[in-house]
């Protein structure tokens, strides 16, 4: 068990590496089985992370999205926390001023993230296989009802 945690830690640390040598624009933590995003990495990214436009962290464990992560990384385009298991997102998501593409689907969000609303960049908001279903059903039989009285 403590040979796959230290190979897990050694591949996360060989991508933050190569992300900050390189000084691409991205950072790939896919599949890294993370279940909070590593404190250190704010550190050893601190002179590039204004230049980070994409991140993925889709199909970890995580299970929340820390303010700190959002205000660090605020010049984000396109954030991928697919295959999680958040259910909600922190407030400081509506400073994300670039957002475009946010993925979140296969989480376990049961309504709408509401930070969501106020990011006037999003262009594409992914929330499939998640628990709000139900909700938008009714949400929709609702404007159903709301269209035939009016017409």
């Amino acid at each position: 068990m403590q040979k796959k945690m230290g190979e897990a830690v050694a591949r996360v640390a060989r991508k933050v590496n190569d992300t900050v040598e390189n000084k691409t624009d991205s950072l790939d933590l896919a599949n890294c089985k993370l279940m909070t995003f590593p404190v250190g990495i704010y550190k050893a990214m601190r002179s590039v992370t204004e230049g980070i436009h994409r991140i993925s962290l889709a199909n970890n464990e995580l299970k929340s999205l820390t303010s700190r992560f959002v205000t660090t990384f605020s010049q984000l385009r396109e954030l991928n926390l697919a295959g999680n298991y958040l259910h909600r997102l922190p407030e400081e998501v509506t400073s994300l001023l670039h957002l475009r593409a946010i993925n979140l689907s296969r989480n376990r969000f049961q309504r709408f993230p509401e930070p969501l609303a106020t990011v006037a960049t999003l262009e594409t908001i992914d929330l499939e296989e998640n628990e709000i279903a139900g909700m938008l059903k009714e949400l929709i039989a609702g404007l159903q009802t709301a269209f035939k009285s009016t017409c």
